[in-house]
């Protein structure tokens, strides 16, 4: 039984991972006062240039640069749609995201003739698990062995990383002037401007914040975790970072929280697959759908009583003297 929890908890990790990264990103956009339902689209794109760069490379290094930048790109671009030009922002964010979905697939057909899939990667073309020192000779202690060799350690680097990207999350936004500046034009972009700060300035500030958090996850996704692209390998994931940052009320920890969540729930989903209830075999597609459905769950108890940011989703113009 402990050994199973372990497992469960690496496993939770693992598929975390993207999540909070997306769920972060969705935090500095929307709390600049933009809704970033791009989300699922940045990570789908993001996974599609890291894997393909670090194919045609062999170095996950610069797959992981080509990932962030295209992710970036994608930011700005939402951001000149609904910031410059003060479009609607969940159609801009639709619109990445049916980009995305097409455009991956058809560039995989045509480079690599695979159904979409980009070529298996190895060596140094994928981020490598991270073994800490004597974690196989300590893997047969007991208790302390297993959470050192398994739960501790052997993840790759992008996982390592999240765990100093929450607390700085936190840090930029609650102790730093910017944060301070950066939650106020998410508040009252009007009062902002009155005291002499760009509101256009701040607001491209957190959607290219965005931008660069969300490409690490979708990065991960396909250099990290999977070590390939797949078509619509995001399968939800940036919606389920949405929900988990309306569930967190736009906190970093508390977002942090329901992720891991729904990261435990879709692996317990993996763990159950094959198991029936008397004679009855359960579905996998009943099992598959746990961590969606509560995600909608969530959503319908959580939402109302989630107060985000004033100015969210409203377009700023500026008034004339």
């Amino acid at each position: 039984m402990f050994e199973t929890i372990i497992l469960m908890l690496d496993a939770t990790i693992r598929v975390a991972t993207p999540l909070i990264l997306a769920s972060l990103a969705g935090m500095f956009s929307e709390r600049s006062g933009v809704v970033n339902i791009a989300l699922e689209g940045k990570l789908l794109a993001a996974a599609f240039a890291g894997a393909a760069t670090a194919y045609e490379t062999n170095s996950a290094m610069l797959g992981l640069m080509a990932g962030v930048s295209v992710s970036v790109l994608l930011s700005l671009l939402h951001g000149f749609a609904s910031i410059t030009h003060r479009g609607d922002q969940v159609v801009s964010g639709m619109a990445i995201n049916i980009l995305a979905a097409g455009l991956t697939v058809t560039l995989g057909r045509h480079w690599y003739h695979q159904g979409g899939q980009t070529p298996a990667l190895s060596g140094d073309g994928r981020f490598a698990p991270i073994n800490f020192p004597f974690a196989e000779e300590l893997a047969d202690t007991p208790v302390i062995g297993l959470l050192y060799s398994e739960l501790l350690s052997g993840h790759s680097f992008i996982e390592y990383l999240v765990i100093l990207v929450v607390p700085l999350a936190w840090f930029i936004m609650f102790r730093t002037r910017f944060g301070l500046r950066l939650r106020a034009v998410g508040e009252s972009p009007s009062a902002v401007d009155t005291a002499g700060i760009s509101v256009v300035g701040m607001r491209y500030a957190g959607v290219l914040i965005c931008g660069i958090l969300v490409g690490l996850g979708g990065v991960y996704l396909s250099v990290g975790q999977t070590a390939q692209f797949i078509p619509n390998m995001s399968a939800g994931k940036g919606y389920m970072a949405l929900a988990a940052l309306i569930f967190g009320k736009w906190r970093p920890f508390t977002a942090m929280g329901a992720c891991l969540l729904f990261g435990f729930l879709d692996a317990l989903a993996i763990r159950l697959q094959g198991v029936s209830i008397g004679d009855f075999p359960i579905p996998v597609q009943a099992i598959e759908a746990i961590p969606y459905v509560l995600t909608v769950f969530l959503l319908a108890g959580f939402i109302g009583k989630a107060v985000g940011p004033k100015a969210v989703g409203i377009p700023y113009t500026k008034e004339r003297e």
